[in-house]
């Protein structure tokens, strides 16, 4: 098989993907008979090719995807008017906490944010697959340990924890929690008792302090 005819399959394979392919999923289009390096070198091709398209060829966690350029948002919104409810700044800070800090305790995330974290909070997380128990801290009651999914990162469009925005002046901060709530916007709507949940949960909170998240500068993992 020529090069234009391998691109051609690896091409139509991305694009009619539901989920982002691996390397070893585009190895088996091919029965193997081409190398990693190989395949990977027709991606750089691609990614070239579609350079100037509104659709734009990228690596995540989960693998390679199609998807459309931030700047097609704005158009691609009116086909789609209807927007889900937006998480309140407490639960995206949670999230982000979660974030840079995991793998972390429920009781870690409220020495943070110096408030109680509705269970219900962290369940809408789980809910929407950025967060998951990955297991249990050897202390007294044996409290979960959260984490963020590959589904976190594939919506941030991130292949690695590594390449999250730092978090060290208040611009940063600001960026990174409208980074976290710009990526909801892409998934399924809440349902009308969830949204009902997390914001009675969050009026009982107290006001946090502009400042909160600094506590977690410099610990990126």
């Amino acid at each position: 098989m020529n090069t234009a005819d391998a691109k051609r399959v690896l091409e139509t394979a991305l694009i009619c993907s539901q989920q982002p392919l691996q390397l070893r999923d585009m190895r088996t289009l091919f029965n193997d008979e081409l190398g990693g390096d190989t395949i990977k070198q027709l991606l750089l091709d691609l990614q070239q090719e579609w350079t100037l398209r509104g659709v734009e060829l990228v690596c995540v966690a989960s693998g390679w995807r199609f998807q459309s350029r931030p700047e097609m948002r704005e158009y691609l919104d009116r086909l789609h008017p209807e927007k889900p409810p937006r998480y309140t700044r407490a639960t995206l800070e949670t999230l982000a906490i979660i974030a840079y800090r995991q793998p972390v305790t429920r009781g870690d995330m409220e020495d943070i944010r110096g408030v109680t974290i509705n269970s219900m909070l962290l369940k809408q997380l789980e809910d929407r697959g950025w967060i998951e128990v990955i297991g249990h801290r050897e202390a007294v009651g044996r409290p979960a340990l959260y984490a963020t999914t590959k589904q976190f990162l594939d919506d941030l469009g991130l292949e690695s924890l590594d390449q999250l925005p730092l978090m060290e002046t208040p611009a940063q901060q600001a960026g990174m929690l409208d980074m976290l709530g710009a990526a909801q916007e892409s998934l399924p709507m809440e349902t009308g008792s969830d949204v009902a949940g997390i914001a009675q949960s969050e009026l009982t909170e107290q006001a946090g302090t502009p400042d909160e998240l600094f506590v977690l500068s410099g610990n990126q993992p």
